[in-house]
């Protein structure tokens, strides 16, 4: 963890966040809390870190995404030298999915 990161408001965001229970809330508490381009930038990066995990090249991440190659180098710098936070997500979505 980035201890940078680290502090009581994020403390108190996170705590809100994982007392989330439904999809529905979900919806609910982040367009409170975000922009709807916030929202749909976030949902891009995780399905890029997806695409990546499945070894897409970057001209069809691109081309699907609609996001810069900045962007996708960073996710795809996150998922090598980071903090596993991406990989732990997708993997725990596709085994639920199972």
């Amino acid at each position: 963890m980035n201890e940078k990161l680290k502090s009581p408001l994020n403390d108190y965001l996170f705590k809100a966040i994982l007392s989330l229970r439904t999809v529905e809330e979900c919806y609910d508490f982040f367009e409170d809390l975000c922009t709807i381009s916030e929202i749909q930038e976030m949902s891009k990066r995780l399905n890029v870190a997806q695409m990546l995990m499945k070894n897409v090249v970057y001209t069809d991440i691109v081309e699907q995404s609609g996001l810069s190659t900045a962007t996708i180098s960073r996710v795809n710098r996150c998922l090598k030298y980071g903090t596993d936070g991406y990989s732990t997500i997708i993997k725990r979505i596709e085994n639920d999915e199972k």
